[in-house]
């Protein structure tokens, strides 16, 4: 749950809002040129400094944003504005991007797709020859196929600068987002059919928390088209022409998952209403064989209670036909009403 205790605070206090964690902040140092390659795990960060090379690009990446001592250091080292190491701690933050003189800082939400739809907040700073990425410990990341490529010198991400780095990072958690999307549609269908054929309260409760995950990520997916678009229009010095290109693409594909979260969202909000359709149907069937059956014995009841009043001069108790008499009357009836309710096709 995310804490407010620092509530009236000055701008820029480090104060992280999430769960308290045990966890040690564990530092992933990847230094890397067209013909070189080094990767290292850290704890210290001046252990981790002291392997920095000017001649190679650097990603240096967080795990774990609540040793604020640690984000303290890294804001001193690389002059990094207090509201920036601010936004980095809190982790609620909406996905934006803003352009400072010296670095370029991104902010958007790693979704992850189990049993439901989780997120992570991802912080992504972008300096001349480094890239610095923030996260919280949550068992993996969207990254391993960058870091796969840049072992492996495949790809463009060992022959472009930092700043194609920082797109490979973005378009990683973007490409998290269509496989979130994909099981969503997968159980889309599968609650879709299951209400056609026999709804029942279970699908329900799914259907309410498949839409309570869609709406959670079509609040991630929207701003995170708009911080693109900032990034597009800052014409930073840090962002090549080449790399724009790259931007553009992505920024088609953040916009194909709106279209598609935006989707799966009135189809949602349509099974809600078939779903209560079908149970207001089934009611009415009911209600109508009630109300038909009901119909077809009034009248048989009627002659019943007129027969049960136990007067001593009933000429029909006298009778030796009385009782097949009645009998022959009520069946009359009855058969009556229904050739009269079949012939309106109500049954």
């Amino acid at each position: 749950m995310t804490k407010y205790q620092n509530i009236g605070a000055p701008p820029g206090t480090l104060f992280y809002n999430g769960e308290k964690s045990g966890d040690k902040i564990k530092l992933t140092l990847i230094e890397f040129n067209e013909k070189e390659f080094f990767e290292k795990e850290f704890t210290d960060f001046d252990e981790c400094t002291a392997h920095f090379k000017d001649t190679m690009i650097k990603w240096i990446n967080v795990e774990g944003v609540h040793n604020t001592e640690l984000i303290e250091k890294l804001g001193h080292l690389y002059n990094i504005h207090p509201l920036t190491l601010e936004d980095i701690v809190h982790i609620d933050q909406r996905p934006k991007f803003e352009d400072y003189d010296h670095y370029l800082v991104a902010i958007l939400k790693m979704i992850k797709y189990d049993q439901e739809v989780r997120g992570e907040q991802l912080s992504l700073l972008l300096f001349k020859d480094t890239v610095i990425s923030f996260q919280e410990p949550d068992n993996g990341d969207a990254f391993d196929i960058i870091r796969t490529r840049l072992r492996q010198a495949k790809g463009r991400v060992r022959k472009l600068g930092a700043d194609y780095l920082f797109y490979a990072l973005m378009d990683a958690v973007v490409d998290w987002y269509f496989n979130a999307i994909e099981k969503i549609g997968d159980k889309v269908e599968a609650i879709e059919e299951e209400i056609i054929n026999e709804p029942k309260r279970e699908s329900l409760i799914q259907l309410y928390n498949l839409k309570r995950e869609v709406i959670y990520l079509r609040k991630q997916v929207w701003p995170l088209r708009d911080m693109i678009s900032n990034l597009l229009r800052s014409d930073s010095e840090f962002i090549t022409a080449n790399t724009q290109l790259f931007f553009r693409d992505l920024q088609d594909h953040s916009t194909r998952i709106i279209d598609t979260v935006e989707t799966y969202r009135d189809l949602l909000s349509g099974m809600m209403d078939i779903y209560l359709s079908t149970n207001s149907n089934k009611m009415n069937e009911v209600m109508k064989v009630l109300t038909i059956m009901s119909s077809i014995f009034i009248p048989v009841t009627f002659i019943a209670g007129v027969y049960g009043m136990n007067f001593d001069y009933m000429p029909e108790l006298k009778s030796p036909y009385g009782y097949a008499a009645t009998w022959l009357v009520m069946l009359s009836i009855m058969g009556g009403l229904v050739i009269f309710f079949r012939k309106k096709k109500w049954i």
